[in-house]
């Protein structure tokens, strides 16, 4: 046996010399990466090869053996915000290259091919950083199937991937876009595998305990803090929302029997001394490194930067309005806000800080050059400027708008509630048969409505009605129980019948209800605005707290977890997830910390106020189930679609113009075909899928931890068959992209004309407890009660920039079909099906555009109606009320 020999490194290491352009960025010399005791030592040409967890020597090259040069090129992509960062990044990188395959005579993993890559001088076109190195491998070696990384760096650095080229069968590509710590601040190094992926009973056998390994660094042991630069993927229930030590601030731990609720990122923060039960805040919230936002290039907006705003709109409201609490005076001095702003106080002007983190808000006005805060129109009001009080505009936004998931076929009368009536009155609800059939105006009666399906309803009776009390005692703002009934015309536009409004027997007094109905009367038509804004005001808190936080955000985080800790990088169900969870966590644990805390932007903006959360874990405890997610199924339970093996998708839809879904449904069927072909191509085998224990092991964690509170449900899908697998992972991507989409981007062009969605009700209708001298004032100026009722310019303006915000796609938007992530793109068979998918996604882009245009189509079309966009595919950046996003990244 030969004797063993060390590998020298191909490449000589410098120290830091000058250079004539700067290595990263900024006006000052560059300088070659040095050395910084790197811990790869030198070896010989056909070295010993070392396991990377115990150095014993596994196996020794044969001197005569023929070897392959290969150059490795890394890509970094520099980190513009943190100047530090790019003038530290002057180390080496070390690389050992992983066989796939082990040592046919002992049995064991071959060893490493070690190498140190260096910075190399200048940039590529997208202002990335190279680092190179040249290895040489015997061709014993076998396929390369994993890299190891450790960086003598000063800082942390972001590894967007590594192509190995020169090897006999092509270039191997490891995506890695992953943050690389330095090894002073994590000694452990970090493994990418190649970009082909493997089931776990087909993964090489040179890979298989790298992989078991890597799975096992990601998980934790549920003790102690999370640091900031750690990966760890754990669990926790809701218990950093509240601030104890405040009484006001005090909120209910969501997770457990008491407060359903799903589970988030466990931080492990210290307790609050106050609260036991609860976490300590501070100004940041932990998630795994490499789930946070990529601040990576030049002037670039981004969701951290809105976020950032929001953090400090509060006092700069307060600092340009004169009272916090006051309303607005009449309707053009609401108007005055999108046309003339609000002229900054001389305290203000001086502040840049303001324009840093709201620049979307200031405008000059061009005449005079004074600076305002002033909101841009949104395209709904801008085309019609009274939109937001038409009956027919608020039963087409039941279908078209902003929250269409609340819409129900109305099966059976009389209503009836099923709460208890010794607690919240009568069941029985004030919507007779004979008003419906008054208002129907004897086309037929309300059996011939019901049985051709032609009745309607939003009801959010029994789920508001045990808040009333509560949130009455809360200074301005009131609460009902409310219903919202329509009909479906035969040019399939809904028409509002009537709205019921319930208060329960509070203090002393008893349970009292009022039906209102469209009129021409003077009175009664502005009654039944005033109701209208109550029932938006519902429905708007519903919609930002379930259809939107809930329904998305806050149900997904599992998911991400999960997949995290029991999925490998290498297993091809994470490839196919991991674009629908890019930041997901980051925008959680943000809105955590200024939005959904006690005392944040929604408490203080939306109803139920500090209930809010706490609604929304009744909400998830009563009505929350993994397969209605799945748009199909959610159709049908609402009684908006039946299955019809004919139809278009297999079903029929109720409403032929429901735009939501005419437009999801072709979504949803293009995704689902693309996950067929993906998830097909890898379980060609039934059996495999239930064989699979990485992926059982990531379906139950979903249903058994990250849904712990909902376990025990039997409606959970069985995990067995291909068949099986495609509808959980089309259910989880669709609520990523176009779930929500359709209930996100479009909150500004709906709602930031705040009358049309109001988010708070100030003041009880005047005709509950009928005082005299109210009803005076509501007939002598019945708008100045309608503002009265409405949120105040505080509120409002606090509104009006959350969705503005919120509807914003970022530049670096990953849109739906529209880029190949590069492990697809390495396989062929994935490939073309993605090409498919992403012709299908351009395509849907025409269809959309054509019922737009389509004039019989009567809930897309007419004047000063705003078309239908919010399923639309691609989008530019900015607030355009289009785009599907692959995940929830705002």
């Amino acid at each position: 046996m030969l004797n063993p020999q060390v590998h020298h490194q191909s490449q000589s290491i410098r120290t830091l010399s000058p250079l004539p352009k700067p290595f990263l960025r900024g006006n000052g010399q560059a300088f070659r990466p040095a050395q910084l005791n790197p811990s790869f030592k030198k070896a010989s040409k056909i070295g010993v090869g070392f396991s990377p967890s115990n150095n014993s020597i596994k196996a020794i090259f044969n001197l005569t053996e023929k070897s392959t040069k290969v150059k490795a090129v890394i890509t970094v992509k520099p980190i513009i915000p943190d100047p530090l960062a790019l003038s530290s990044l002057v180390g080496a990188l070390g690389l050992e290259l992983v066989s796939a395959e082990l040592d046919p005579k002992t049995g064991e993993e071959k060893p490493t091919i070690k190498g140190l890559a260096l910075g190399v001088l200048g940039k590529d076109d997208d202002a990335n950083i190279k680092y190179k190195a040249e290895l040489k491998i015997p061709a014993s070696f076998g396929d390369v199937g994993a890299i190891l990384v450790e960086s003598d760096q000063l800082t942390e650095m972001y590894l967007q991937d590594i192509v190995l080229d020169g090897l006999p069968n092509g270039p191997v590509n490891l995506t890695c876009d992953s943050w690389i710590q330095p090894k002073i601040v994590d000694k452990q190094k970090r493994i990418f595998f190649t970009n082909k992926s493997y089931l776990p009973s087909q993964t090489p056998n040179g890979l298989k305990r790298l992989r078991a390994e890597e799975l096992n660094n990601l998980q934790g042991d549920g003790q102690g803090e999370r640091k900031r630069h750690e990966r760890i993927y754990d669990y926790d229930v809701y218990n950093d929302l509240a601030l104890p030590e405040i009484k006001e601030l005090a909120r209910p731990v969501l997770g457990g029997e008491e407060h359903p609720y799903p589970r988030r990122c466990r931080t492990g923060r210290p307790k609050s001394f106050a609260d036991p039960a609860s976490e300590s805040r501070s100004v940041s919230i932990y998630v795994p490194r490499d789930e946070a936002f990529a601040d990576i290039k030049l002037g670039q907006f981004s969701a951290s930067s809105l976020y950032s705003g929001l953090h400090a709109l509060v006092p700069f409201l307060e600092a340009i309005l004169i009272d916090k609490d006051l309303g607005f005076s009449s309707l053009s001095d609401i108007d005055k806000v999108f046309n003339e702003g609000i002229e900054l106080p001389p305290e203000l002007k001086d502040q840049p800080l303001w324009k840093k983190i709201l620049p979307i808000l200031f405008k000059t006005v061009s005449n005079t050059g004074k600076e305002v805060f002033r909101f841009d129109t949104p395209e709904t009001a801008d085309r019609d400027k009274f939109f937001w009080i038409r009956n027919e505009e608020f039963g087409r936004e039941t279908l078209a708008g902003l929250n269409p998931y609340s819409i129900k076929l109305l099966s059976e009368l009389p209503l009836k509630s099923t709460l208890d009536p010794e607690i919240y009155g009568p069941p029985e609800s004030a919507i007779t048969t004979e008003l419906i059939e008054q208002e129907i105006g004897g086309l037929m009666t309300v059996n011939e409505a019901i049985k051709q399906k032609k009745l309607f309803i939003i009801d959010y009776h029994d789920a508001l009605l045990p808040y009333v009390g509560k949130l009455r005692q809360i200074e301005g703002s009131t609460l009902y129980g409310s219903r919202a009934l329509f009909f479906l015309n035969p040019d399939g536009t809904l028409r509002p019948l009537a709205i019921e409004l319930t208060r329960p027997p509070l203090d002393g007094k008893p349970q009292w209800k009022q039906v209102f109905t469209p009129s021409r009367h003077s009175t009664d038509s502005w009654l039944w605005t005033l109701a209208k804004a109550h029932v938006l005001v519902h429905d708007t808190g519903y919609h930002q707290l379930i259809s939107h936080w809930l329904r998305t955000h806050c149900c997904v985080e599992p998911y991400i977890i999960a997949a995290n800790r029991k999925l490998s990088a290498m297993h091809p169900i994470n490839r196919l997830l991991k674009p629908h969870f890019r930041y997901t966590m980051e925008i959680n644990a943000k809105a955590r910390l200024i939005l959904v805390n006690a005392g944040g932007l929604v408490e203080t903006t939306f109803f139920p106020g500090k209930y809010s959360m706490e609604f929304s874990s009744v909400i998830y405890d009563k009505q929350w189930r993994f397969d209605h997610e799945a748009l199909p199924k959610d159709l049908i339970s609402r009684g908006m679609a039946v299955e019809d093996p004919n139809a278009p998708h297999g079903l029929k839809l109720t409403i032929e113009d429901y735009p939501f879904a005419n437009d999801g449904l072709d979504l949803w069927d293009a995704l689902k075909q693309w996950v067929t072909e993906y998830v097909n191509h890898y379980y060609t085998d039934p059996s495999l899928v239930e064989s699979d224990e990485e992926l059982q092991a990531w379906w139950t964690e979903i249903r058994t931890v990250g849904h712990a509170d909902k376990k025990d449900e039997p409606w959970w899908p069985v995990l067995k068959t291909p068949q099986d697998l495609i509808e959980i992972v089309t259910t989880i991507a669709w609520v990523a992209s176009g779930q929500h989409a359709a209930v996100n981007f479009g909150q500004y062009l709906y709602g930031g004309y705040f009358p049309n969605r109001p988010t708070m009700s100030r003041t009880n209708m005047p005709t509950e407890d009928q005082s005299e001298a109210d009803w005076k004032s509501f007939l002598a100026n019945p708008e100045d009660t309608l503002l009265q009722c409405f949120p105040s310019k505080m509120q409002a303006m606090q509104d009006m920039v959350i969705l503005n915000t919120l509807s914003t796609h970022s530049p670096d938007e990953e849109y739906l079909g529209k880029e190949m992530e590069p492990a697809w793109g390495d396989d062929p068979v994935i490939k073309a099906a993605f090409e498919k998918f992403n012709r299908k996604m351009q395509e849907l882009e025409g269809i959309i555009d054509d019922r737009n245009s389509n004039e019989n189509l009567r809930n897309r079309t007419g004047a000063g109606i705003v078309p239908y966009e919010l399923l639309k595919p691609f989008s530019g950046s900015g607030a355009t009320g289009k785009g599907v996003p692959y995940s929830i990244s705002i």
